[in-house]
This record gives C-alpha cells, structure tokens and sequence, in this order.
C-alpha cells in the first residue's frame, strides 16, 4: 500500500497569533499572519532587530529570515539595548539556525586604536559561537577581518555612508558580502545600484535619523556623545527654536521638534523593494520592547510572503496598518524612497509615540476626591493619600482592547494629555467610561498608545524554547520484515535525515493503519520541526510497538538537528587562533608607551614641517590666506561654482567635495576630479573616482579615522592623505600621526559640521 497523506498543522507559536489577533483587528481573518513563512520565490530577506534575548525570540516568531542583534555592550551602536552575553548568544543562534533564520553580529561603531585586539577578540568568539556574519562600520577592522578570517562573511553597515553605484563597487573590490545603503535612496537608485550584483540591504521600518548616517556629529559635540561609537542621546528628538539673522524667534508655536522625523514605513512599496533588486528589508529596533518587534516582524512577513505570492486583500493590509500604527510610531512616512524630503516627512509637533486614534472624547463628570491607603515601613504609622479623580466618557472609531493603554490630548491644549486603561474591550461605534485624573474636554483625540494584547502575545512566545518550528516532510517506510524508517527533510530543502529503529513484524492482533503511523510520528512534540506532509509506504497488517515508533521519530529529529547545525560545529578548531595576531598587541603596548614619552626634539621638527591649509569660499579669503602663510587653500564645489574664480587662484586650491554623493551628484562633483591634481573627498565613493582618474586623493574627516588600521585601509585604496576626526582626543591625535603612512591633517579653528541632510526645516 503506498499512500500519501498532507495535513497542515500550526505551531504554538501560529495558536498564539490566532489568539490574538481577533484582539488587534476589526474581524479576524481567515487569512492569518504565519509564523512559519513558507518558501519563498524570491530572496528578499526580512532582517529583524533584537536588543536582547526576548525581542530575539519576537523576532523568529513574526517570521524573520535573519536577525542582527549585539555581543556585549562596547562595540555596536545600540550600547544602551540588552544586548547578549556568550550564553544567551550561543542559545539563540541555535534556536535560530535550527529555525532557518540567520544571526548577524553588529560591530557598527568606529574602534579606537587600543580597542582593536578586544574587537577582534569579540569578532573570533561570537563566529565560534555561531555568528553568520558581521555588520561593520570601521574600514580598519573590516580589512583586519577580510585579511585574518576571509571566511567570515562581512557586510558594510550603513554608517559607512554607502549611497551610489561607485561607493558599492568600491566594497565589492573588498570582498565584502553585502552593503548596506544609506536610508535617503530612492528606489529607482536602489534598483540602478543592484544591476552591480551586490548583495543590497535597505532600510524598511524604524526610526529614522534627521541626518545621513555615520557624519552626524550633533550628540558628540552636544553631549559628548558620540553617535559613531554607539552612544548617540538622540538631540534630533528635543525641542528647538527656529530663530532668523535677527536672532528672532520665527518658528510657530507647538511646532518645535524641528529635527525630528517620523518613523520610516515601506509596507505598501514591498513589491517594489523586491522589484528594485533589495536582497534584505531591514527593520530598526534594537531599542525597542519584543511585542513592537513581533507586531512589526508579523506584519512585513504577510506583506513579502503576499508579494511573492502575487496575491493581497485590503483586509489584510489594513490589518497591517493597524498593527504598525499599534506599535511605537511617530507618524509613518515612505518620502525618501519616493524622492520627496519635505515637511511630510517630519513630526514637528511631537517626538514620543504617536501610536492609532481610535477615538474622541464625548463627555465627563469629576468625581470624588479617592484616597489611597499606604502602611508604613516595618510597622510605622499608616499613611493617607488624597488623589483627583474623573470619569471620561469615549466612543470608539476602532476597535480598542482590554487593558490597552490610551492617551487622550486636548487639541487646543496637545501637552496637557491623560493616560487610562481601557476597562473593556469596545467595537467601532460603542461608548466606553474611562477613569482618569481629571475631565478632558470634548472632541479630546484618543489613541492606543500600547496594546495589551501584543503585549501579552510577546510575553507568552518569548517564554517558548522554540518560537517558530521549522517545516519539514515526513517519509515513513514499514515494511514487514525491514527496519521501521522515518526520514525528515525540511521544506526549504536545506538539510535531511533518516533514522532506523526495530524490524517491522507482522501484526499478531490489530494491524496498524497509515493514518495511526501519521498520528504518532507529527507528534514533534518538543522537538525544533512541525510535521507539514507525509508520505507512508507501509504493508498491510505491519504491527508495531507505538513507543517504538516514537523513539524512531526522536532519533530522526536529533539527527536533523544535528545536519542543520553541522557547519557550525568545530568552528574553534577552524578558524585562525588569535595568537598570531599577538604582535600587534604588543606593538600597541609599546605604542601606549611611547604616547606618554615627549620627544621635544621630533615636536619641533613636526611643528616645522607642519603646513596651514585654509578653507576659503571666495578669491578675496584665498588671496588673505595667501598673504598671511596659508600653504595650502581648499574650497567646496558650491563655492567653486558659484564664483567665478581667476585662472591662477583656482590652480592654488584644492576642491573639498561633499560628504554626499548619490548618482545625481555626479555630473556636479565628478568635473572636479582630474588626474594629476589633488582632491579632498568626502565618501568612498569619490575616493574610488580619484583613484580610478589619476588624481591625488585626501580623505575628509567625514570618513572617521580612530586606529592606525584605517589609515592604512584608506591609503590602500588610494587615499594620500587624511584628515582626522574632530572626535580624537589629542592622545590619540598623537598616535595617529606617529603611526600614519600617510600624511594626516586636523582642524584647529572653524565650525565643525554637525549635520548632513537631505530635508530643509
């Protein structure tokens, strides 16, 4: 008898989104979001964030297909996030690998000189540990990387400043495995650059920065924070005054967030993501609670796995919507990837979570004053607590949940906003009484501003060893006579696995059906697999032992789990040991040293040979300069074309190109690159033309140079010069440029750059 039998079972995982999800929407689906993603026709990756181990375990269960999360606390730009330890770490890249998913390692900050060792260290032990890949910002430890370990798959984090087709090929050559663009691209520039075959990451969902990633230097200069080491304090989100030459105050009250946009939201361009050539969707969020993670995840795996498919329904997205809205937002906006960058895009009004309106406030009544009663300290004398109190009564334009928090906002008066529990669930249409501190004022804006029952969906999946079981098909062989045989292949094709167990007899009493055989083999139990198909080739009257059966099935499981995580196994004896590295810690030990030893004699020498470069924006500040011992002039491209400059000034200056440079800036900055003459470049990009052209390339200070490795990473592109980081310490000024290979340069007077932008506020 052969036959074969399908049935589709949902995991724990799956129930508990069912459960849910009548919570979270108007009319639950019959449509609902998967937390096991089937196969896919295309190969857009959906990248979650995961601040710690419960956002990590969120993550899996909304379906991502990879998650990048920090090891440790010192060397990624979410220090402030949980992050993991060696532990946790370990435990969730098996939980992920067993699922199919991927684990990146983000070291997406500039390291210091004397950090190198402690970073590599950290790079070694989490690949040992089970680590896909890397995400990395410092050009000198993505090259100590590619060199010392080229089987570590690297790829260039947006803080890199990565945004056109040159700056792309410029990564390839370095053998990196995918770059990461920066966040203001278009689409139709995504889908230009991805002709290059570059694997190509772009920014989905999150929290978006006012300026171009990797040159923002407003919480260093601000708070002495430095966003390029992982420590930015978020000025962008504070308030601010517009003020005119006047110093006049000329921005509109309750408009003061004026750098602060809303959160980046690509759901409705999926299609086209995938249709511009995105190899990964990455979602931002290392910062944020496991229930915004899951909402999100949940919702860009139905919006992929609905585009892949060629078939969506306005129900689900709105269901999409509202879970988005549902979770931490400050307004939602895609302007970037349609080429707009207006007010559009920005909350002026406000920076925290804006969440859904859900309603409006139709009356309320003060009620008595409530007293509280608290019990002293180890029996001292009880205290009494007067508190105000109201009642404010709603009605609801979408569904609101039991216990979901809700903001009400007066709109002549936004600053002055209650929070209150929803005591009840209400439907579109129906009146609730909240109980608040004091009666807000009717026509007040309600919003959920948490839901509970995310909340609750996120705490009981993060409590599950295995939040999303891995797919697989079943192949059962009972054959009288032969060994009982149960093979496991996963959907995806990735890994198999058979296991052998007792001879198949014939049966003395009942015979056992093929339908029994299915029953007792898909119970995976606790096992990492879900049982999706199976195929039975059985005799007639086989008989058998069921707790036989089981212990076959638990032998294959073991069996797959061990195939799927084979090539991470032995990996210490693998990789190169850290030991031959040796040398350079005891080159830094002697650096350290020599730091601290002043050489009047060399200062001198240095100090003689030392040039003053001036920046200049018209011929009258060159020829000043000149006058006064300038040795060398600078001037921007905006200053150079917007001048006009004699024949003999102009060969004196060397052009200061932009810290930016996207395919349309090209026919503007490329003019000024010429082989033969020197150029100071802004971006990896310009680099890559200045070499290619013949020309003598400095590398601006917006390409931040905090170890000697960078320096000489960027010379070995081709720099011939640097200019230092405005962020070094004078110790480490020193160092820098006793160690350079090529000559380095640092400004002593003028306004640093804090921001980049493409918006105008």
């Amino acid at each position: 008898m052969n036959e074969r039998n399908h049935r589709e079972r949902e995991s724990t995982a799956h129930e508990l989104n069912r459960m849910n999800e009548a919570e979270w929407t108007e009319e639950a689906s019959d449509k609902e979001l998967s937390t096991q993603p089937l196969p896919r026709a295309t190969q857009m990756e959906l990248l979650a964030p995961a601040g710690g181990p419960a956002p990590f375990t969120a993550a899996l269960a909304g379906g991502a297909d990879a998650i990048y999360c920090g090891l440790g606390n010192n060397f990624n730009a979410r220090r402030g996030a949980d992050n993991f330890d060696d532990e946790s770490f370990a435990r969730a890249c098996r939980q992920a690998h067993l699922a199919g998913a991927r684990v990146y390692v983000t070291v997406n900050v500039v390291v210091k000189w004397d950090e190198m060792q402690r970073v590599l260290r950290l790079i070694r032990r989490a690949w040992i540990l089970g680590a896909d890949a890397f995400i990395i910002q410092d050009w000198g430890l993505m090259a100590q990387v590619r060199k010392t370990w080229p089987e570590i798959e690297c790829h260039v984090s947006t803080q890199a400043n990565i945004h056109d087709t040159r700056g792309v090929a410029a990564c390839k050559k370095l053998g990196v495995g995918r770059v990461t663009l920066s966040r203001e691209l278009t689409k139709e520039e995504i889908s230009t650059i991805s002709k290059l075959g570059v694997e190509l990451e772009c920014f989905g969902h999150g929290a978006l920065c006012f300026c171009y990633s990797g040159i923002c230097h407003m919480s260093s200069m601000r708070g002495d924070r430095s966003a390029n080491r992982g420590a930015c304090a978020q000025p962008c989100r504070l308030p601010y005054e517009l003020l005119n030459s006047k110093h006049e105050v000329v921005s509109m009250g309750g408009i003061d967030r004026l750098l602060c946009p809303k959160d980046y939201c690509t759901i409705d361009d999926v299609p086209d993501m995938i249709e511009a050539g995105v190899g990964s969707l990455k979602i931002e969020g290392r910062m944020k609670a496991p229930e915004y993670v899951y909402s999100v995840v949940s919702s860009y795996r139905q919006a992929i796995d609905a585009a892949e498919k060629g078939v969506d329904n306005q129900a689900d997205v709105a269901r999409r919507h509202r879970l988005l809205k549902r979770s931490f937002n400050r307004g939602l906006t895609n302007a970037y990837l349609h080429g707009t960058a207006g007010n559009e895009m920005m909350s002026y009004e406000r920076s925290n979570n804006r969440g859904e309106i859900v309603g409006e406030v139709t009356g309320g009544r003060p009620l008595e004053d409530a007293l509280e009663r608290k019990s002293g300290l180890n029996g001292g004398r009880v205290k009494l607590r007067r508190y105000k109190q109201a009642d404010v009564d709603l009605i609801a334009h979408a569904p609101i949940g039991k216990n979901d928090l809700l903001e009400i906002r007066p709109l002549d008066e936004p600053d002055k906003f209650l929070t209150a529990l929803c005591p009840v669930d209400v439907e579109p249409g129906q009146t609730v009484t909240v109980r608040t501190s004091r009666v807000m004022q009717t026509g007040s804006t309600v919003r959920i501003i948490r839901s509970e029952a995310a909340r609750v969906a996120a705490e009981q999946i993060s409590s599950l060893e295995y939040p999303r079981k891995r797919a697989v098909d079943v192949a059962i062989i009972a054959r009288i006579g032969q060994p009982f045989t149960v093979t496991l292949s996963t959907v995806d094709g990735v890994a198999r696995a058979s296991a052998e167990g007792f001879v198949v007899e014939e049966a003395r009493t009942k015979a056992v059906t093929s339908d029994e055989l299915i029953e007792h083999v898909g119970r995976m139990g606790t096992s990492p697999f879900e049982a999706v198909s199976f195929d039975v080739q059985m005799d007639d009257a086989c008989g058998m032992s069921f707790s036989a059966v089981h212990k076959v099935r638990a032998a294959a499981c073991e069996q797959l789990e061990a195939a799927l995580l084979a090539e991470y196994q032995d990996r210490e004896q693998k990789i190169t040991p850290l030991s031959r590295l040796a040398y350079q810690k005891e080159r830094e030990a002697q650096d350290k040293e020599k730091l601290f030893a002043f050489d009047e004699v060399a200062a001198k020498t240095n100090a003689s040979q030392a040039e003053a470069c001036v920046l200049v924006e018209t011929p009258e500040q060159a020829r000043v300069a000149l006058k006064t011992g300038a040795d060398r002039l600078y001037a921007t491209s905006d200053a150079l074309a917007e001048t006009s400059w004699p024949e003999d000034l102009l060969a004196k200056v060397t052009p200061w190109l932009d810290e930016v440079c996207r395919e349309i800036d090209h026919n503007r900055l490329d003019p000024y690159v010429a082989a033969g003459k020197p150029v100071a470049v802004g971006n990896i990009s310009e680099l890559a033309l200045a070499v290619e052209r013949g020309a003598t390339p400095e590398v601006r200070e917006c390409i931040p140079v905090h170890n000697d490795y960078a320096l000489q990473a960027l010379a070995d592109m081709g720099a011939e010069g640097v200019w230092l980081n405005s962020e070094l310490t004078l110790q480490e000024i020193c160092h820098l440029a006793r160690n350079a290979s090529i000559p380095v340069g640092y400004m002593v007077s003028g306004r640093i750059r804090t921001m980049t932008t493409e918006h105008c506020i």
